[in-house]
């Protein structure tokens, strides 16, 4: 497998079972990051020892939206430099790789990644500013549900709808098997940026003339 294309780069299709393992790779490079804080801490004197494992859909990205919420710069100045580092550099892998993996698996369903939008980055603003809305408001319930569903949405869309069956407008599909037994090779050509804009319907039918079966 091409470890590049398939967690930094966004061109081409990936099916259900490479997110999975995308999401247990960032799972487990998280636990390496937070061992290593955790040593660090624990040789300077700052704490005990701990093991902590979390289960997060987002890749734990959330952190990212700190950037845009001025209530966050003023836990810098107390935070522990190494922690900040490892914050920094976990948050900033774990968003490409979440952004190269999820946007390749819209992909594979024949859709832009910029439904990434809706699915993810509206509700996680939210929630990065929900505790400064009213919380007995009708309204913001509303408002809650509304960027909410979209969320839900995407989750099934992403992680658990199979894609569509033959080639597509972003490449070929990576469960086809060829009249030869072998998997056509992923698409090596440049992330198309127009068609990434193009909000396409998506399509369940190959086109013809293409002589593939899909594989389990």
């Amino acid at each position: 497998m091409d470890w590049i294309w398939y967690l930094f780069r966004f061109d081409g299709r990936i099916n259900r079972a490479l997110l999975w393992q995308a999401l247990l790779i960032v799972m487990m490079l998280a636990c390496m990051l937070g061992m290593i804080d955790q040593a660090l801490k624990v040789l300077n004197g700052a704490a005990t020892f701990a093991f902590n494992f979390n289960v997060d859909f987002d890749f734990g990205v959330d952190d990212i939206f700190n950037v845009v919420d001025p209530r966050a710069y003023r836990q810098l100045a107390t935070a522990d430099r190494a922690t900040l580092i490892l914050k920094v550099f976990g948050t900033l892998l774990f968003l490409w790789i979440y952004l190269a993996t999820a946007t390749k698996r819209l992909h594979d369903r024949d859709r832009s990644g910029w439904w990434l939008v809706p699915f993810f980055v509206v509700p996680a603003l939210f929630d990065q500013f929900s505790d400064l809305l009213p919380t007995n408001s009708n309204w913001v319930l509303a408002v809650a549900w509304a960027v909410h569903i979209p969320w839900f949405w995407g989750l099934v869309e992403i992680f658990i709808v199979p894609g569509t069956s033959g080639d597509n407008r972003f490449g070929p599909d990576p469960l086809a098997v060829l009249e030869d037994g072998s998997a056509p090779a992923p698409s090596t050509k440049s992330w198309d940026q127009q068609s990434e804009i193009e909000f396409v319907p998506p399509s369940a039918s190959p086109p013809g003339g293409m002589h593939v079966k899909r594989g389990a």
